[in-house]
């Protein structure tokens, strides 16, 4: 493609005052604003650290890892290939806000531009060169935006940045961003800085200092927002929109209030209101099209209509942070208002609780349990206690990976009365190993990029709980795992109610299984949380709430 002839516009999304106040709702939500007008859009996220990507990363610190169905494989320079399909979470809010499966290549980390670099300065690329943050760093940034530009043309490309503004980790994507903006022009890009703007209680007042102080650092890096969305406990008045456009250098429609909303999903009808998707399309000299926004009111229509509660017990070992779990609890959250009920999770930290008498109490309340995925032996325990009590009562349960390893291990125990056994990425010498390495995964020693990742077939046995959820032989579904259930160990579970109900295309690796002798028992090995939609719950999740629902009014509660 002949870049200067390119009629792609840029929306590059960064944040202030500090991290974690919603850049990439705020950014897929803009998106939506386009989609609505029937543009063509594409998403891009920037993080700043040095991993090439999250996978290997604490879900306590960074959040959960979201998985794509396509495998990238980022070869930086001939003869070093990395698959990477494992990328930031918040491509799952993109992916779920526009119905759009994304591509791992459209996640950039700094390990991914600096090790590309460095790798070619050791090859020789550079002879004769001194390898500098300009322009080499900055030049493969700016290679990599241009990639997604020539391979998928999008009317609309926007770029979210990583971290908050005036971190060291991300000088080199704003400068990158500066200089790619010099190159293609003013009218075909905007800056929109997401900021926090403080609601201080005992004054009674807003403070906009902290929005001034983020806009003047972007100001010093040679960057001006063109919009600035504030976050803020409740809409903002009037005069906090005075200062900010006055202090900002901006106009005051340009100066959009995004409010706490307990639906999230609402927000790009919240921006449509104070017409942001107007004011963007004519910013960007863009052809002005009447928004249709109809069909996203109608797939909001039934958060309004839920007249009852169900209550969801997510016992797991990450739990100290929501944003862990963040595709399983919009997963439940879209199965549960389709079926006009409202959810309440029930965070259960395994470590914390592991003792049987304190898991009962815990679950005594709850109408289904969903056992998380995770790795590794702390918590593991307390996880299979909690499936062990679901077995011996008709409580709703749904095990993901991890949890439906170990839901196996509890059914081993106490059904089979198999004592000792476990999974052998917790007990290697366990007599009774029914979760082991897969084959292939013996002969890895490097951890990032080498699990069984991405969309694989799932073939599913006909007459089962699975094949009635899915009406289908046949699906495809996303996975992230190095262990799997043994064949030897669960065939000789079925005399005792557990069956396989899903296979691999080579019908290898379990990839389901289900106990036929509970109203509602299944645990499979992918992760159908990363393709439930709002407006298309996965059918997994819809079979949870509707067991859970049952499960309450049989209760009488």
């Amino acid at each position: 493609m002949n870049r200067k002839k390119s009629n792609t516009r840029f929306v590059f999304v960064t944040g202030g005052v500090l991290s974690g106040i919603g850049k990439g709702v705020t950014t897929a939500s803009i998106a939506k604003l386009f989609q609505f007008r029937g543009y063509n859009i594409r998403i891009m996220k920037i993080d700043p650290y040095l991993n090439v990507d999250p996978g290997t990363l604490n879900p306590i610190e960074h959040g959960e890892v979201f998985v794509t169905d396509k495998t990238w494989i980022f070869e930086p320079v001939e003869g070093f290939r990395f698959p990477i399909c494992e990328i930031d979470l918040d491509f799952g809010t993109y992916e779920r806000f526009t119905g759009m499966n994304v591509h791992p290549s459209q996640n950039i980390t700094s390990g991914q531009i600096y090790i590309s670099v460095i790798l070619e300065e050791r090859k020789g690329t550079y002879l004769g060169r001194t390898v500098q943050i300009i322009p080499h760093i900055i030049d493969r940034i700016k290679e990599r935006i241009w990639q997604v530009v020539d391979e998928q043309e999008p009317d609309i490309l926007l770029v979210e940045i990583g971290g908050t503004v005036g971190d060291i980790e991300a000088m080199p994507f704003l400068e990158a961003v500066r200089q790619l903006v010099r190159e293609v022009g003013r009218q075909r890009s905007a800056f929109v800085h997401v900021t926090l703007v403080p609601y201080i209680a005992s004054v009674g007042e807003f403070k906009t200092k902290p929005t001034q102080h983020s806009v003047h650092t972007l100001q010093g890096l040679g960057l001006q927002p063109d919009f600035i969305i504030c976050r803020a406990e409740r809409p903002l008045p009037e005069s906090a929109v005075e200062k900010i456009a006055l202090f900002c250098n901006v106009p005051e429609d340009r100066v959009v209030s995004n409010p706490d909303i307990q639906i999230i999903y609402r927000l790009p009808l919240a921006f449509e209101e104070q017409g942001l998707g107007t004011t963007l399309t004519k910013h960007l000299d863009m052809q002005s099209r009447n928004p249709d926004i109809a069909p996203w009111e109608k797939m909001l229509e039934p958060f309004d209509a839920a007249y009852e509660t169900v209550a969801i017990a997510m016992p797991g070992k990450y739990t100290l942070l929501s944003d862990s779990y963040k595709s399983i609890s919009e997963a439940l959250m879209h199965a549960a208002i389709s079926n006009s009920v409202n959810l309440n999770i029930k965070w259960i930290e395994t470590q914390e609780h592991c003792e049987e008498n304190d898991l009962r109490k815990e679950l005594q309340h709850v109408d289904g349990v969903l056992l998380t995925p995770g790795f590794g032996s702390r918590g593991a325990e307390g996880m299979i206690c909690a499936a062990a009590i679901t077995l011996e009562t008709d409580l709703p349960f749904l095990g993901i990976c991890f949890g439906a390893q170990l839901g196996t291990v509890a059914f081993a125990r106490n059904v089979m009365k198999w004592k000792g056994a476990h999974t052998t990425e917790v007990e290697p010498d366990s007599l009774y190993p029914v979760v082991d390495l897969m084959d292939e995964q013996k002969i890895k020693s490097d951890k990032g990029g080498t699990m069984r990742l991405g969309g694989h077939q799932v073939e599913i046995v006909e007459n089962t709980k699975l094949y009635s959820l899915y009406g289908s032989v046949q699906t495809r579904e996303r996975f992230r795992h190095r262990y799997h259930l043994i064949d030897r160990y669960i065939s000789k579970m079925k005399n005792e109610g557990l069956i396989v109900s899903a296979y691999d295309s080579e019908r290898r690796i379990i990839n389901a299984i289900e106990y036929t002798k509970h109203p509602y028992w299944i645990g499979v090995q992918f992760h159908p949380e990363f393709r439930s939609r709002p407006d298309a719950p996965h059918p997994i999740y819809l079979g949870l709430i509707r067991a859970a629902l049952e499960y309450k009014r049989q209760r009488g509660n």
